[in-house]
């Protein structure tokens, strides 16, 4: 899924060809290093452009790998590198962009948008840059940033190619309207950090809809320490687009108050259609407010590595309100999902799409079905999770799953409250393992709700070494009411004191379960 300007189609979420998600998901950092300074790139001197601090050399002062100390390397090279330094204001290049030139010099950026701004377009201008911000500083953006989109073919046709091939459908969508696909900052083209040092970079109130950041095909941005603040897309990505042939790495970052308008799309925060690592970021009242909207705090449809981060009160018109998994590949480690809103997914949702979620928090959201958790026609492998007082007015009220495949492993599901059925649990044409897990004090509470603990209908459910206990529901059973589904309970596992039965009114017999 992309957002290009002046495509020749439009590009809605699409499922990602199985050659792209059979390689499996993502573990670590996806981005690599600086690249080398481009020999075509000459940009003009500018005294009030921000300049680079000398970093040492930790190699020889030769500037190419194949040189040898005092042997002449002819008078073409030595002009070409003088006048690269008199554009930079008499300043040697040390930077390392061929083999034996050490590390690349940071530039510091003054508290100006402006600045800011020349030093994006300087960085794509030399191939790539680290900058550091001024610290605690304010960035206010007022208008979007004007620039023709340079990269528009070979990668997207290719993609659009096999798209097209496994959803037919796609290629009919009405075209976009690239105004609606607008940055505050130059798109970046190149491998380029910025180090926020605590600066906040934020949309003025009164300017048109913009994000911050638009990573293209091929580049790659490391972005840290840094707020993000009343980003607005009329497209994809409130604050943040990675396109499918970009990466970015996020650390240590806020994301907050960033809407996504579009109607299919979403990412209120950030929308990943490449490959994205986030690490140590919070993400807070985000919005993905399209009729459709997905992913209020983050749209994945790439792959995507996400761990120790915070999502609050981020919400979707229609799934995952804290964070969307569309057609995509995304882990999740150590992460908290409170007190986000959707329709289906209130903290997390995996549709058509591969997700693993591990040792996190899914706690006090709410939505129509899945309250705190809601997976459809995809894998969800949960391990190691605390999906706690979550409410659904339909069904799910901690978690439900629909045609899908959802293995849940070492976690607690308490506290929840469907105001349809399966207070904890709601599976339909699922595959449901619970092994070494707790389904307790959960509660189904509508006039005609059934399955306090676990709701089973047309699938399979299997329960080992697990505890389904203190659940309560309007119409019996309490604790496991199964419906022309499979249903295997092991001997090392209890379903005990849920009311008014623990299994007595399941619709098929479930052996090792009394009353």
């Amino acid at each position: 899924m992309t957002t290009y300007q002046g495509g020749r189609r439009a590009a809605p979420l699409r499922r990602r060809s199985r050659w792209f998600l059979a390689g499996g998901l993502v573990a670590g950092s996806l981005v690599a290093g600086a690249a080398g300074l481009t020999d075509g790139a000459a940009f003009a001197a500018d005294r009030d452009m921000p300049t680079a601090s000398p970093t040492p050399s930790s190699s020889s002062p030769s500037r190419w790998a194949g040189d040898h100390s005092g042997e002449p390397r002819g008078d073409a090279v030595e002009d070409r590198d003088q006048a690269r330094e008199e554009r930079r204001g008499g300043q040697r290049d040390d930077r390392p962009g061929r083999p034996g030139q050490g590390n690349r010099a940071e530039v510091a950026v003054p508290c100006d948008s402006t600045k800011l701004i020349s030093a994006l377009v300087r960085a794509n201008a030399e191939g790539g840059a680290d900058l550091r911000l001024a610290s605690k500083c304010t960035y206010e953006l007022t208008h979007a940033f004007q620039q023709p989109d340079e990269y528009d073919g070979g990668i997207r046709d290719a993609r659009e190619t096999a798209d097209s091939a496994e959803n037919p459908g796609d290629a009919e969508a009405p075209p976009r309207n690239p105004k609606h696909d607008r940055a505050g900052l130059p798109v970046i083209y190149h491998p380029i950090s910025v180090r926020g040092e605590g600066a906040t970079i934020v949309r003025n109130g009164h300017a048109e809809a913009f994000r911050f950041f638009t990573v293209r095909d091929g580049g790659e941005l490391t972005l840290s320490d840094v707020v993000l603040r009343n980003g607005l897309s009329a497209a994809e990505g409130g604050s943040i687009h990675v396109v499918h042939g970009a990466s970015a790495v996020v650390e240590r970052t806020t994301i907050v108050d960033s809407t996504s308008l579009s109607a299919e799309g979403g990412g209120g925060g950030i929308f990943n259609d490449g490959h994205l690592v986030v690490t140590g970021s919070t993400f807070v009242d985000n919005h993905a407010a399209g009729t459709a909207g997905k992913g209020g705090g983050l749209l994945n449809g790439g792959v995507l590595s996400l761990e120790n981060s915070q999502f609050r009160g981020n919400s979707a018109v229609a799934y995952g309100g804290g964070f969307a998994n569309y057609r995509g590949a995304a882990e999740v480690h150590s992460s908290t999902f409170a007190r986000n809103n959707a329709a289906q997914g209130g903290g997390v949702a995996s549709f058509s799409a591969r997700t693993r979620v591990a040792d996190t928090k899914v706690v006090g959201n709410t939505a129509q079905t899945g309250g705190g958790i809601a997976n459809s026609d995809a894998l969800i492998f949960l391990r190691g999770l605390e999906v706690r007082d979550n409410t659904a007015t339909g069904n799910g009220g901690g978690i439900s799953t629909v045609q899908g495949l959802l293995p849940l492993d070492d976690s607690i599901v308490s506290g929840n409250t469907a105001r349809g059925s399966g207070g904890g649990i709601h599976a339909q044409k699922s595959n449901v393992l619970l092994r070494h897990s707790e389904i307790h004090r959960n509660h189904a509470v509508g006039a005609k709700s059934t399955g306090g603990g676990v709701f089973a209908s047309q699938g399979r459910l299997a329960l080992y070494s697990s505890r389904v206990a203190g659940n309560v529901a309007t119409v019996k059973p309490s604790g496991l009411l199964v419906d022309k589904a499979q249903v295997k309970v092991d001997d090392e596992t209890d379903i005990i004191d849920n009311e008014p039965t623990n299994c007595e009114g399941s619709r098929v017999p479930v052996a090792n379960c009394f009353r």
